[in-house]
């Protein structure tokens, strides 16, 4: 964004995000949230689909994707919750707005359920990571272990070498390349089971935020992870989990315990789709949202 003026954009709290809207501006607002932290909306944009009746925005969030890059500090959990109230501001000043989000973009959906319920009419949440601190230290453990899986070490040194070639277009740009082709890796790795088996794992993004994915959850505390999920019954409204059938670490089976963390939820489990379900089957996944909003 700050090297290309002919992006789309939006200005929120002093920071230029990579966005773009899809529909009519007097429809109701969709609000799409991206996965990470650090990555970016390429991969939800078979949801503009849904501009046939909604106004659908899209944009990268602080730090991520083609959004400007800010300070370690700005890049926390509280300051993703405001940036999405900015987005929402800016889009649907005077009515409720849908969220949809996409694994850790749906755990950033939960968690402004609960601090803002009454900005929200419905929520489509897919395949959120983890909603507690107790699962973030289940998760991470895992992750960890597969970090240290010698295909993972060796793809690590490898890309550390090519990174090391790279001097621009900016200070980040080697550092987001590194961490984009090792989320790219860690994505693929058959113990995430993150794509059906036989697939590859080949969700389309634009760059990574290495230090977005860094930095949010190093300086979230214990109390700002149970709030992920421990808050968003006071959200009323309706909420729709979507889980991918080959998606086995944080599929359908995490997904049924989270239903109980909200008080009028539904799971919904679409075949053929690993954990990047809109990419994997837009078609089905569309489906099922487009019956989700319909009901009153």
């Amino acid at each position: 964004m700050t090297d290309d003026p002919a992006l789309p954009r939006l200005e929120v709290g002093g920071v230029t995000l990579h966005a773009q809207v899809f529909g009519d501006e007097a429809a109701p607002a969709i609000v799409v949230l991206h996965g990470g932290p650090g990555g970016d909306f390429r991969s939800l944009l078979p949801l503009a689909e849904l501009a046939e009746t909604y106004r659908v925005t899209f944009y990268d969030q602080r730090g991520a994707g083609l959004s400007e890059r800010v300070p370690p500090e700005a890049l926390t959990l509280r300051a993703h919750i405001e940036e999405l109230a900015g987005v929402i501001d800016a889009v649907s000043p005077e009515a409720p707005v849908v969220l949809i989000g996409h694994s850790w973009g749906a755990m950033l959906a939960s968690a402004f359920l609960g601090a803002h319920p009454e900005r929200v009419a419905k929520a489509v949440l897919i395949e959120p990571g983890f909603l507690s601190a107790d699962e973030f230290a289940a998760w991470n453990a895992r992750a960890q272990d597969i970090i240290r899986r010698p295909s993972m070490l060796w793809m690590g040194l490898r890309t550390g070498f090519e990174a090391a070639r790279i001097d621009g277009p900016d200070a980040a740009a080697a550092e987001d390349y590194l961490i984009g082709r090792m989320m790219h890796a860690f994505a693929a790795d058959p113990a995430t089971g993150y794509a059906c088996p036989g697939a590859d794992y080949d969700s389309p993004a634009w760059r990574a935020g290495a230090a977005a994915g860094r930095e949010v959850a190093a300086r979230a505390t214990a109390a700002e992870f149970d709030a992920l999920g421990g808050q968003a019954h006071r959200f009323a409204g309706p909420v729709l989990i979507l889980a991918g059938a080959c998606s086995t670490w944080i599929g359908a089976g995490l997904q049924a315990d989270h239903l109980a963390l909200y008080a009028d939820a539904r799971l919904e489990v679409i075949p053929d789709a690993g954990h990047d379900a809109v990419d994997d089957a837009p078609v089905a996944t569309l489906a099922a949202i487009r019956a989700f909003l319909s009901e009153p």
